[in-house]
């Protein structure tokens, strides 16, 4: 609930990462070297939207609840009630997950 306390700015796109697979489906451990970064996320807040030069709101792609798929490298790092989120802008989501 510590993002509702965070709002983004303009186009930004807060972010939880999904948790990295410890445990191979044969039950084998993985150590913490060895596990490849998560690149799907779960949207937690999203921003007003960015203003073109007329003016216009453009509004974020996202929405609060989706799932996305998030470039290797980027975004900013945030710790809100000893969880961490990430920050990315609208544009550097990759994706989205629909059903």
């Amino acid at each position: 609930m510590a993002f509702r306390k965070f709002l983004p700015m303009f186009d930004r796109v807060l972010v939880e990462r999904f948790t990295p697979e410890t445990v191979t489906k044969g039950g084998i451990m993985l150590p913490e070297k060895a596990q490849s970064k998560v690149l799907q996320a779960t949207v937690v807040a999203v921003g007003p939207g960015s203003r073109n030069v007329k003016g216009n709101l453009l509004p974020v792609s996202v929405t609060v609840g989706e799932s996305v798929l998030l470039p290797e490298y980027g975004g900013t790092k945030i710790s809100l009630d000893d969880k961490d989120y990430f920050l990315f802008r609208d544009g550097d989501i990759l994706g989205k997950y629909v059903e």
